[in-house]
């Protein structure tokens, strides 16, 4: 009988345990099917939504504001943004005028509404811009001055209208700080090359120094950027536009869930560039126009040690219908990348001018380390460009020992009148080779050389023409 009851149990845990198996094994077999990247865009958007604010307006007018230009209005935008946040949120105003001011300082559930010919005036005196504010700089964590328009762990926020966001940098005050004769410098001026202010930040984060001992306001020379939401949660900007930025012009840090569309980008200072996810999740930037001394449109998640401390990818992010003059790129991956970049889609987009170096540049090295994958771009079309139609470089500026990935690269349906020096350049690392690089439809005319490669795998090619000629990969 005991003999029996062991034969009995071990005939029903076989039984469950089958049970059990066939399920799983069947799930793995449809894992193994890979889906249509793009079937993913619409899911992304179910959980992009724009933060939506009561029906209330509060005029910076009536706080003390005077539209002249010269007036100081910091402390009337300060009360409008205070009054409107305690009660329960609205719109902050701005009508017709011209508005200075120092920093911005948004709360939850404020909408900075700029009205056509309205234009907000920011100080170019960087003494405005202390106390010293967490912030993200070039990757890096500090307290460093504020930017000009700042949140910082807020919750339903925007800035919106059809107005003009003027920082009035130029070769006179901010741009000179780059320490480059082309922005102004002249020698004997301070910029963030004196006592390499530059890099004690970078070596500060490499050493560990906690974030609120990493002090670098005046004497410092590191520029503000120009919008920047920090651990902010549901924001929007929209439809302003946006000119003469000291750096980074559109920068969500650590956010979710953010919405950029209709805006202007004009710049063509240092560092100029455009939108800049950093470290974000569930970000759209649509209908928008970049003209940028940087990249157009570059997604971060933070530079070297600090960017591994952190340690949280930019992730989600939908680009459309998006247009690209000057730039050193029009859809960028990088370099403070060291958190990792995945799930980037960018369609309908146009990118023209002999002063754009890149349509799509992925760029890292072994000091950044991080993993950039599922990176899609489809209906782009471009005209003239400087340099190369595709570029990933795994070894772009510094060189360690935090080997980058880059790998699952699609691009679908590109047609470019003049694509400059070589139509695609990829430049991977033997033991970390570019992986999985596929063009589909793609059409390069103008280039002085086709393609370029060194260390990669599995690169595909499928109806490519480029220079009239169509391409035909050998082995890889």
């Amino acid at each position: 009988m005991e003999r029996f009851h062991v034969l009995a149990l071990a005939t029903i845990f076989m039984l469950l345990l089958y049970s059990c198996a066939t399920p799983v094994q069947e799930n793995q077999k449809q894992a193994s099917v890979e889906p249509d990247a793009w079937a993913k865009v619409e899911e992304i958007l179910r959980q992009i939504n724009p933060p939506s604010f009561p029906d209330r307006d509060f005029l910076v007018t009536a706080y003390g504001a005077v539209g002249d230009g010269t007036v100081d209005c910091t402390e009337a935008f300060r009360k409008a943004i205070a009054a409107c946040n305690e009660a329960g949120g609205g719109r902050v105003v701005v009508p017709e005028g011209k508005y200075l001011t120092g920093p911005i300082h948004l709360k939850s559930n404020v909408n900075l509404h700029v009205v056509k010919n309205a234009t907000i005036l920011f100080s170019t005196d960087p003494a405005d811009y202390l106390p010293l504010v967490h912030t993200r700089w070039e990757g890096v964590e500090l307290m460093g001055y504020s930017p000009l328009i700042y949140a910082f762990e807020e919750k339903n926020i925007a800035i919106t209208g059809e107005g003009t966001l003027d920082g009035q940098a130029n070769e006179t005050n901010w741009w000179p700080w780059k320490g480059q004769k082309k922005y102004g410098w002249k020698e004997g001026t301070p910029s963030q090359q004196d006592a390499d202010k530059r890099a004690a930040l970078f070596q500060m984060a490499e050493d560990g120094v906690p974030v609120s001992e990493r002090k670098f306001g005046e004497g410092s020379y590191l520029r503000p950027q120009f919008v920047q939401p920090y651990r902010c949660e549901n924001v929007l900007i929209e439809g302003v536009t946006i000119i003469n930025s000291p750096m980074w012009i559109l920068n969500p840090v650590l956010c979710n869930n953010v919405t950029i569309q209709g805006v202007t980008v004009e710049s063509q200072g240092p560092n100029s560039d455009g939108c800049d996810p950093e470290s974000s999740r569930n970000v759209l930037i649509k209908d928008c126009h970049f003209n940028t001394g940087d990249d157009c449109i570059a997604i971060k998640s933070g530079r070297n040690a600090d960017g591994r401390r952190i340690n949280v990818p930019s992730e989600n992010i939908i680009i459309q219908n998006c247009t690209m003059e000057n730039g050193h790129g029009g859809v960028v991956i990088g370099s403070e990348i060291s958190g990792g970049v995945r799930n980037v889609f960018a369609e309908n987009c146009r990118m023209n001018s002999p002063l754009l170096d890149r349509a799509l540049r992925i760029k890292t090295s072994s000091m950044r380390g991080g993993i950039v994958e599922n990176i899609y771009l489809r209906n782009i079309e471009v005209g003239q460009i400087a340099q190369q139609v595709i570029r990933v470089n795994m070894f772009y500026e510094d060189s360690g020992s935090f080997m980058p990935t880059v790998r699952n690269v699609e691009v679908r349906n590109m047609k470019v009148r003049n694509g400059g020096k070589v139509g695609v350049l990829l430049e991977g690392y033997e033991q970390s080779p570019v992986e999985n690089l596929r063009l589909v439809d793609v059409e390069i005319n103008g280039v002085e050389k086709p393609y370029k490669f060194s260390n990669v795998k599995n690169i595909h090619f499928e109806n490519v023409t480029i220079n009239g000629e169509k391409v035909v990969l050998p082995e890889n």
